[in-house]
């Protein structure tokens, strides 16, 4: 392996801080391991490489071709050990597992009142904390145990492990449910995007609903209530239903205020919620509570119930700048970018290996924006073309046929239109490729592909043209997703009226402000 961060133990060790470093030597030392052993030197060199290099490796080890496997093996679990120690990593969930790998060898010990103590207590904490999987199987040692040694220390005790493992069962039967149904909700967005048509429309919803489970609402719980919430969000957007994603994603969040407790337990799914509120406010064009949205977000990544780990620095990024670049195109803000592209660039350097690249390209996507909005045409080109020839790229199809669509109208905007005809024609074969030739798609093609034949005395009039047509899509439950991609309407308006694209936004955002 000769890439960097190929080797699982390489990508490991350069994941460590220095403080779970000092930690793993404190650990190795307590464990009273020679300090010229195998793993030991193992770690001492890879953590000063910069790129996995096997040959350096056993070059300055003592270690040979045929150990190399064996030793890395060893060193990886002796990490994972040492970070499970760590009182960082010393999360409920660890905790009670931790517990339960106790009371199950009180169990094998033959100690079954002790192992029987442990189990309730922490049963206790699991179902306080929504960790009902955990509970379960507590319940199922707690009946092995029982039924091998009789306690009678409560009356109608099998009764009692019977119905709570029945309960529980039918939970994380309807909990199981809902997150596939949500997970493959959300598969299918992430290829496809937004519903095209009628039909797509249809499809979703037979699916979303012979999919969903039955239920009482107040019989579930916080871990059901939040997958519930998570599959109507995901149905909602594929839909574009906005009004019900803004909905679904305050239940989400209110559900977590209802319990502030479980908060530092999932934080992922507590700052996702916040993000695709900002998502539905962005789509339903609420500037105002947008911006009050994200300072709150901005206060919430301080707040000490947010955990300070590498998962949540990443997820921080991507929502908090993410949203920023979304902020600005919403106040027609498009002007001095550069400076927070630059810290967009750094940042996605230095997060790459947690960032899958669907989302680096939506960044790439909406910098492209940013610089269009600005009339830096030339720059917005450069960050399609990470798109455009990204030909591994496994992304929305609906965003990589913007990215094209755009990318005609900059090189039109920039004064490249030489080779505009040969655009037009690989554009209109990927769209049709892609299945999403729509009309709005269709006049924009149309419309750039006469371009050079119509005379500068008689362009306005086409604008003026074109924009008729396109309002007309401005509102139509599927045509309309054109617009929430590329705001060809304020474009036109800013040609017709010869004023910058970003005032004719600026002003509509004032208008919608009032």
């Amino acid at each position: 392996m000769t890439n960097d961060l190929t080797d699982n133990l390489f990508s490991l060790i350069k994941s460590l801080s220095p403080s779970e470093k000092r930690q793993f030597s404190l650990y190795v030392g307590r464990i009273g391991v020679n300090t010229d052993s195998k793993f030991l030197n193992l770690f001492k060199v890879m953590t000063k490489l910069k790129k996995y290099n096997e040959k350096e490796i056993l070059l300055k080890t003592k270690i040979s071709k045929q150990q190399l496997s064996n030793v890395k093996a060893h060193l990886y679990k002796q990490i994972l050990i040492s970070l499970r120690l760590n009182p960082a990593h010393q999360s409920i969930p660890v905790q009670i597992r931790e517990q339960f790998d106790f009371a199950y060898i009180l169990y094998r010990k033959g100690l079954y009142k002790q192992s029987l103590k442990l189990l309730d207590k922490i049963k206790t904490q699991a179902l306080e904390y929504e960790e009902k999987n955990l509970a379960y199987e507590i319940l199922e040692l707690e009946k092995i145990i029982e039924s091998q040694y009789i306690t009678r220390s409560i009356e109608n005790r099998a009764e009692s492990l019977i119905q709570q493992t029945e309960d529980l069962s039918e939970l994380n039967l309807i909990s199981s449910k809902l997150s596939n149904l949500s997970l493959q909700l959300y598969a299918i967005f992430l290829k496809m995007g937004y519903a095209r048509t009628q039909e797509e429309a249809d499809s979703i919803r037979n699916y979303f609903y012979q999919n969903l489970p039955e239920y009482k609402i107040k019989n579930i719980g916080f871990r059901e209530k939040l997958w519930l919430y998570k599959a109507h969000l995901w149905f909602s957007f594929i839909t574009q239903d906005f009004l019900a994603c803004y909905r679904y994603s305050m239940k989400w969040i209110d559900l977590f205020n209802e319990h502030k407790h479980l908060v530092p337990i999932h934080p992922v799914s507590y700052l996702k919620g916040n993000h695709y509120l900002l998502e539905s406010l962005f789509y339903l064009n609420h500037s105002n509570l947008f911006e009050k949205t994200l300072k709150n977000l901005e206060g919430m990544l301080k707040d000490a119930k947010i955990p300070d780990d590498d998962n949540i620095k990443a997820l921080a990024f991507l929502y908090l700048y993410s949203n920023k670049l979304n902020l600005r195109f919403m106040q027609g803000a498009f002007a001095n970018g550069d400076e927070l592209v630059e810290k967009i660039q750094k940042r996605i350097k230095k997060y790459k290996d947690r960032i899958d690249e669907h989302h680096i390209m939506v960044f790439y996507y909406k910098i492209a924006c940013l610089y269009f909005g600005d009339g830096n045409n030339k720059k917005c080109i450069e960050f399609l073309n990470k798109i455009i020839n990204n030909k591994s790229l496994e992304m929305r199809e609906d965003l990589m046929c913007f990215a094209r669509i755009l990318s005609l109208v900059a090189h039109y905007e920039a004064g490249l239109d030489y080779h505009l005809d040969r655009l037009v024609k690989s554009t209109y074969k990927f769209l049709i490729k892609m299945n999403d030739l729509h009309e709005v798609q269709k006049q924009m093609i149309i419309f750039l592909r006469n371009l050079p034949e119509i005379s500068p005395l008689e362009i306005k009039d086409e604008f003026k043209k074109l924009h008729a047509k396109l309002k007309e899509y401005e509102n139509h439950p599927y045509e309309r997703r054109a617009f929430l991609y590329l705001d060809i309407i304020s474009w036109l308006e800013s040609k017709i009226q010869n004023r910058p694209v970003s005032e004719v936004i600026a002003e509509k955002v004032a208008l919608v402000s009032r």
